[in-house]
């Protein structure tokens, strides 16, 4: 793998570790940053969900703290191990462009029931990195 590639990958796996770690966390202690005394802005705020009972906060940990922080250590790893960088990187791609497919989806189906358009800053990051992520694979693939 030429040093370009190398180093690109890396500070865009680290990247990637800076952003999911965090979130991974947040989602975690937000049930119980009110009791820990904790003055974070609200994780449900943010994603613009509420809880309504008791297994909602074992879902936000499991889903949205759980798998966060596993793919952010898996980042973490890949910048030493390329065969999990590579992996961590399709598996990037399935859930972003997963996930930006449901959203592009729901403008389509949500715009013919009167739901408002909304191309929010998620959408945005995860067609970004869906890119990105496809370019690093493909390169990676190349580079074989």
């Amino acid at each position: 793998m030429n040093i370009l590639l190398r180093i690109s990958l890396t500070i865009f796996l680290l990247l990637m570790a800076i952003v999911y770690l965090p979130i991974g966390l947040w989602a975690i202690i937000a049930p119980a940053q009110d009791a820990l005394g904790l003055k974070l802005p609200s994780f449900y705020e943010a994603v613009g969900l509420s809880v309504i009972s008791p297994i909602g906060y074992s879902e936000f940990a499991g889903i949205y703290g759980g798998i966060n922080i596993v793919i952010g250590l898996m980042f973490l790893i890949g910048i030493f191990k390329k065969d999990i960088g590579l992996f961590s990187l399709k598996i990037l791609v399935f859930l972003v462009g997963s996930i930006a497919l449901g959203r592009f989806l729901l403008m389509l189906l949500g715009s013919q029931a009167g739901l408002p358009v909304e191309i929010n800053t998620f959408l945005i990051f995860e067609i970004i990195v869906f890119l990105i992520g496809m370019v690093f694979i493909k390169a990676l693939k190349n580079t074989n």
